[in-house]
């Protein structure tokens, strides 16, 4: 249940860096967060904009902040998107058949849409630390929202020679022979199969067998009050002391800025011109999903894209987290 990386609520706070706790606080703020257990501020990448007449010298910087006129313009726009949602009815059909949805997307797109996530080895090197060379006990790799296989099969080559096996699931059943139909699709490496994790059935891998879960623009695509059974079920695969990790929106993210009136189907939940469904998380919101597990990271990515042909600026808003399933399981758990 992979989302398109560009795609098309209104918060209660009138403060953009207060509703984003879930989005970059100010830099002034930056020293405070990071005395927190678990910072919402992170610092991804090394090319910082530190003088603003430099900004059309390079395609992308990193860590960058907004103004307080970005803050206005953002509270602006998602007032407006709120001033006309989608009808009742609509949004029962867009939830009744977004399976059908991500079908038609993947059968109009195969695997031509998305790019293959090469920076696996950069963001989450806890994949690739420890992969056993030639250990009888094999390395097990979830992925959860495989879409067309981009992660899967850079995590293959990359694994190469380790003893390391990948299960990869997506409600997608297109997506799924999209990705078993790849000349390197390989059954005694991989098992690509249809399930959608919001489902009451658990999926079918071996409980708590999982080494490390991967959960990459999917928790996105599907309804919030579905998160609680896909938590469940992430935590059923997961090994004690097992690692899930994360990546997806983030709140006022240029995606959910640039949309349109009659899309919001809920506060933060949207439907694009595809017909698939969006939401834009604050790490407060992860932070609650995850609740059961240690957080070893829960932070936001801020990035400013340049068109510099067309004198352009895109401020992109990611979340990144890495949650672990505690080796002992506290007796009150919930999940």
């Amino acid at each position: 249940m992979t989302q398109p990386a560009a795609a098309e609520q209104t918060p209660t706070d009138t403060s953009l860096s207060t509703t984003l706790s879930g989005g970059l606080p100010p830099r002034k703020r930056e020293e405070e967060s990071r005395k927190k257990e678990v910072s919402s501020v992170a610092d991804f990448g090394t090319r910082f904009l530190a003088n603003d007449e430099e900004v059309y010298n390079f395609n992308a910087w990193d860590n960058v902040e907004w103004d307080s006129e970005q803050e206005a313009n953002a509270l602006e726009l998602v007032a407006k998107q709120a001033q006309k949602k989608v009808p009742d009815e609509l949004r029962i059909k867009y939830d009744k058949e977004a399976p059908q949805m991500w079908d038609q997307f993947y059968t109009n797109n195969t695997n031509r849409f998305f790019k293959d996530r090469h920076w696996l080895r950069i963001e989450f090197p806890e994949i690739f630390e420890n992969l056993p060379k030639e250990s009888l006990t094999r390395f097990n790799i979830f992925e959860i929202g495989c879409g067309a296989g981009n992660t899967v099969f850079p995590l293959m080559n990359e694994s190469a020679g380790a003893n390391v096996y990948i299960h990869a699931c997506d409600y997608s059943k297109v997506a799924v022979d999209v990705v078993k139909s790849n000349p390197s699709y390989n059954e005694e490496k991989c098992r690509a199969f249809v399930y959608d994790i919001t489902s009451e059935e658990p999926p079918n891998v071996e409980p708590a067998s999982i080494d490390i879960c991967i959960c990459i623009f999917v928790l996105s695509a599907i309804h919030p009050s579905s998160w609680e059974t896909a938590v469940k079920n992430i935590w059923r695969v997961l090994k004690p002391g097992g690692l899930l990790l994360f990546r997806d929106y983030g709140r006022y993210d240029l995606a959910q800025l640039r949309l349109k009136g009659g899309r919001m189907l809920e506060e933060n939940f949207y439907i694009r011109g595809d017909c698939t469904r969006v939401y834009f998380f604050t790490t407060e919101e992860i932070a609650s999903m995850f609740k059961d597990f240690t957080i070893e990271q829960n932070a936001v990515d801020r990035r400013l894209i340049v068109n510099r042909s067309r004198k352009l600026k895109m401020y992109r808003v990611w979340l990144q987290g890495k949650f672990r399933k505690p080796l002992t399981i506290p007796a009150a758990s919930s999940t």
